[in-house]
């Protein structure tokens, strides 16, 4: 062993914590574009929130850049990786996130192929006992109307939002694999 070795780590460089506290700002300014009901998701501290939805309400320039260094300053004190990890869900680039997605597209494919749809109803509603089969079967009847007539895809668009709420539920997680 040499000498270096027992020596303490340094402390970050000022331009490390400088780029901190930059990145925080950033992630605050971020918070300041949430609408309200994401904003209340996050469970921020009071003081956090109460700074952030008073800059959603300040129009001049140089007042909302001063209340988001404010915000910055208080996002010192909370942990931003929650914060972070539901931008990145919301954003659509957690691998979960990603994995829902092409799993809700591979059952609607399923339920809108003629040949199929019958037994991929009947594997959806095996794999989820909750789901209401019925809307499922009125939207997937109805998307293929519309395609059929060259409408615009707003069944389609239930469809898969309605296979969003059902994969997503927190019971159905072992079985969005099953496609």
């Amino acid at each position: 062993m040499t000498e270096t070795d027992d020596l303490p780590p340094l402390p970050p460089s000022k331009t490390r914590l400088k780029q901190a506290a930059h990145d925080l700002q950033a992630l605050g300014a971020r918070l300041v574009d949430l609408p309200r009901d994401r904003l209340q998701m996050l469970g921020l501290p009071e003081s956090l929130y109460d700074a952030v939805r008073e800059c959603q309400s300040i129009t001049r320039h140089e007042a909302r850049r001063r209340q988001i260094q404010y915000i910055g300053r208080l996002m010192r004190q909370v942990d931003p990786s929650a914060i972070e990890a539901q931008f990145s869900i919301w954003d659509g680039t957690s691998a979960a996130e990603v994995a829902l997605q092409h799993s809700i597209e591979r059952w609607r494919d399923r339920l809108m192929d003629d040949q199929a749809s019958a037994s991929a109803l009947t594997d959806l509603a095996a794999a989820h006992p909750g789901c209401d089969v019925q809307q499922l079967r009125t939207l997937m009847r109805n998307a293929r109307r519309e395609f059929a007539q060259g409408k615009p895809p707003r069944s389609h668009r239930e469809l898969f939002r309605a296979l969003r709420a059902i994969l997503a539920a927190p019971a159905a997680g072992d079985a969005i694999d099953g496609v």
